[in-house]
């Protein structure tokens, strides 16, 4: 029960700087472009890669994990996940596993949100 404390609040903590993330981006930036999504993407990768590092150096537990990798930068971005592993099967060799990992992770989230939408648009 703790541990899905510690993901719930950290959750909540990442979210709340993704949105403040893509509101400011979009106050100075403007509306043309995610520039929001982009800077999460990009800013919860590279978190994740020092997290990850450090998190590989100390004897932190894995309640540490739990709030700042799963919670606060899953709730920042999810994609921060995705690095990690897509980086680890790289790593390991597993170079034909990584790519399909990428391939249906992309491709599938699109087509998936593709059908979300023609599911709800056929009720409408």
């Amino acid at each position: 029960m703790i541990s899905l404390l510690l993901v719930m609040m950290g959750g909540a903590l990442g979210a709340g700087a993704r949105y403040l993330v893509g509101k400011a981006l979009l106050g100075w930036l403007g509306p043309d472009y995610p520039w929001g999504t982009l800077a999460v993407n990009v800013l919860g990768g590279l978190a994740m890669g020092a997290l990850a590092g450090m998190l590989g150096r100390m004897t932190a537990g894995d309640q540490a994990r739990l709030f700042l990798a799963v919670g606060v930068l899953g709730g920042f971005t999810t994609f921060s996940a995705f690095s990690l592993e897509l980086v680890t099967m790289l790593e390991r060799g597993a170079m034909m596993t990584a790519m399909g990992y990428a391939l249906a992770s992309v491709a599938g989230a699109v087509v998936a949100l593709f059908a979300g939408l023609a599911m709800t648009r056929g009720l409408a």
